[in-house]
Order: C-alpha cells, then sequence, then structure tokens
C-alpha cells in the first residue's frame, strides 16, 4: 500500500515543533518532506543522546543544508520552491521575504503552490507580525487561568502547538483538494492564538454567549464543581484520581449509587437538580469519603463491569504499556541504527487503505543534500561539487 500523498513535495521551512511535525505528518502518509537545514544540527548521536525530539517531528524527511544568505543559495531555494507543491513555514514573513519565499516569491516560482505557514496570531490584524511562540499565545487565551485550583498560577499545557499541527495539516489537504478542482493555489495560516483559542472551544463559545461570570473568569474548585457526577475527580485509598463523566445523573445514578455505597432511594439525593444544586455539597462530600476507601484499581474494576463513565487518571507509564496504543499505532518500536531498540509515538490519523508509514527517521543535517540537488534540480555530481567547494552547501 503506497501512501496517498506520494505525489506530493513539500519544501519544509520551520523551526518550531508544530509547522515541523506537520509536515512529518504529511511525509507519514507518502509525501516527498525536503526539509532545509540552515546549519549542522546536533542530532545526539556525539554525545550519545537519542534526539527522541527530531526522530519524532523530522521523521519521513530528506534533509537538505545549504546557505540562502548567499546569491547561489537563494537561486537554489527557489528552485526548489518551484518543485515543490506545498511549503511548510514558521519563519518570520521578513525573513522569508529576505530570500525571496514570502508567499509574492513563492507564487511567482510555481503559482499553483500551497504556502502554508504557522503563525502566532495570524495573518491579519495589529499582531499579525509577532513570533510564534506558543506559550505567549495560549498566555492571551483566558484558558491558563481556568486551569489550576484556586489560588494556584495559571497553567500551560502545551497541547495549543498539538492543535496547531493538526490544523496547519488539516488546511494543507483542504488547499490541494481545491488544486486538484481548480488549479489554483493559495497560502494557509493557522496560528497559535486560534488553535489555543480552540483548544478551549466549549468554554471560550460558553463565554461569548453567556458573557461575564465567576464560573466562566475564575478557576473553580474541585469541591465546587456544578455536577459532582461529571468533570469532578476524587482521590481514591492509594493517592491516585477518579474521573466521573457522567452529565445525565438520572441515567447513572442507579448504578453508581449502588458502587459507591449510596442508597438509590436516599432522600438527600433522589433527583437530578438535589444531586447538582440542592444537596451538591454534601454529594460532594460523600463522593470524596468514600472514593478514598478502596484503591485507584478496585474502582477501574467496578466502572469497567457496571460500563460506568468514569475511569482513573494515569501519569505516562500507561499508554508507553497499553495494549490499544500498540494496536493502533499510537506507540510503536523502532529499531534505532544508533540506540536499539527504542519506543516512539507513532500514528495518531487512522486510513484502513492507506495506513502511515515511518519509511526513514530524523535525517542527519544535510544527509539529502546531493541527492536532492541531483534527482529534483537535476543538478551534476561536479556542479553540486562546485556549491560545496564554494560554501554555498553548509
Amino acid at each position: 500500500m503506497s501512501g496517498v500523498l506520494r505525489d506530493i513535495t513539500v519544501l519544509d521551512l520551520t523551526r518550531q515543533f508544530s509547522a515541523a511535525l506537520t509536515a512529518a505528518f504529511l511525509g507519514d502518509f507518502g509525501a516527498r518532506v525536503i526539509r532545509l537545514e540552515l546549519h549542522a544540527a546536533d542530532r545526539g548521536e556525539a554525545t550519545g543522546r537519542w534526539n527522541h525530539e527530531a526522530d519524532l517531528i523530522h521523521r519521513n524527511k530528506r534533509s537538505v543544508a545549504l546557505d540562502p544568505a548567499t546569491r547561489r543559495g537563494r537561486e537554489i531555494l527557489v528552485a526548489l520552491a518551484a518543485k515543490a507543491d506545498v511549503i511548510v513555514t514558521d519563519w518570520q514573513l521578513d525573513e522569508l521575504a529576505a530570500i525571496g519565499l514570502d508567499y509574492a516569491g513563492a507564487s511567482a516560482a510555481r503559482p499553483d503552490i500551497i504556502f502554508a505557514r504557522l503563525s502566532g496570531f495570524g495573518p491579519d490584524g495589529p499582531d499579525k507580525d509577532l513570533p510564534a511562540i506558543d506559550e505567549l499565545a495560549a498566555a492571551r487565551t483566558g484558558a491558563m487561568p481556568m486551569l489550576p485550583q484556586p489560588g494556584q498560577p495559571p497553567v500551560y499545557t502545551g497541547a495549543g502547538a498539538m492543535h496547531a499541527t493538526g490544523q496547519l495539516a488539516f488546511g494543507i489537504v483542504t488547499a490541494l483538494l481545491h488544486r486538484m478542482q481548480s488549479g489554483e493555489g493559495q497560502e494557509v495560516d493557522v496560528s497559535l492564538f486560534g488553535a489555543n483559542m480552540y483548544g478551549s472551544a466549549l468554554d471560550l463559545q460558553a463565554f461569548l454567549t453567556i458573557g461575564h461570570g465567576d464560573r466562566l473568569l475564575n478557576p473553580i474548585s474541585r469541591l465546587d464543581v456544578s455536577n459532582p457526577m461529571s468533570g469532578s475527580v476524587y482521590k481514591s485509598a492509594d493517592g491516585r484520581w477518579v474521573t466521573l463523566t457522567m452529565p445525565d445523573t438520572d441515567r447513572w445514578w442507579p448504578a453508581f449509587s449502588a458502587i459507591v455505597g449510596l442508597a438509590q432511594d436516599d432522600s438527600r439525593f433522589d433527583t437530578h437538580e438535589k444531586r447538582t444544586a440542592i444537596n451538591r455539597p454534601a454529594l460532594i462530600a460523600e463522593l470524596e469519603e468514600r472514593f478514598a476507601r478502596q484503591s485507584a484499581d478496585h474502582w477501574r474494576r467496578e466502572f469497567q463491569e457496571k460500563q460506568l463513565s468514569a475511569d482513573i487518571i494515569e501519569q505516562f507509564d500507561f499508554p508507553t504499556n497499553d495494549a490499544s496504543a500498540y494496536a493502533n499505532r499510537y506507540i510503536i518500536d523502532v529499531d534505532h541504527p544508533s540506540f536499539g531498540k527504542v519506543k516512539t509515538l507513532g500514528f495518531p490519523i487512522w486510513l484502513s487503505e492507506n495506513p502511515a508509514q515511518l519509511d526513514r527517521l530524523a535525517p542527519g543535517a544535510g544527509q539529502h543534500t546531493d541527492q536532492v540537488l541531483h534527482e529534483v534540480l537535476g543538478l551534476s555530481r561536479e556542479s553540486i561539487q562546485e556549491l560545496a567547494e564554494a560554501g554555498v552547501l553548509a
């Protein structure tokens, strides 16, 4: 089974996690991804360290190292752009313009090119030239102060970067589909600001609808949740946390009350209104005390047996040893040429007919310079050697 994007060439001009992983996702499905390296990168081998980040975000890529500060280097880069279907970048606009690879320059080289950029705050507006730094974008969305318990500092999760990765890949594939239908290229922009906003989409949409209010502007104590059986967490006897997601308490109460040892007809909690409003604090207190009596494993067994919408909050050691994570190739084993058998993240997108593949680990800086310039641009070995001796190729 060949990759569905096998006829697509991608030029990777990225520095950061999100955009670099977007290009890797395209490579997972067969795209030929050519990564520009401006200087030799530390892959970790020299110090005996496995550069696990590089092998995640630069897998399935070829690396070309050249100096775009030279006239000939810029010419080669523009020539590569002319052969590319897609440019993926997170560079600043003035940097791209300086080497002739902003959208105007790229579309002059190839009119139907898809120019996909990860920005900080979008292609328009007063902040369009600010850098793409996820933590700064997240700081403006309003979500960080809501995440900790009251009285604690705001929490940065880093999740917005991952949202941006998938959104940028989706934008690229949508633009490619449009090009197939119309022959037109276009710009695609996904901002870390927008991605972080959608990371809090339910809460932000509620705020847009309801407006100001303490529960939409301030963190909520876990002992003050609006529904003790949904979005709430309780500590078990071994210190692990139980999480409940049962918003329709009438549906779940008969089985749930039996598990935790409360009478189904307890007059304090025998209606949804009593459980979530009138006697909400009393139910929270009861659940706090009862979940603390047994271990997390006990509660998981009970949840699974009764098919309740609840589980245990795990740490990273759970997915790294989970059968479902391996069965679905979310985590895969790799035979690394320098470090032996290692575990790495696999593929979050499943296609039945064109599954993602790991064809190559992250390349060394400039590993494929000669091959790409010869195969893609048709340069002779002698010309490539001359460019290297002139310092054009890094």
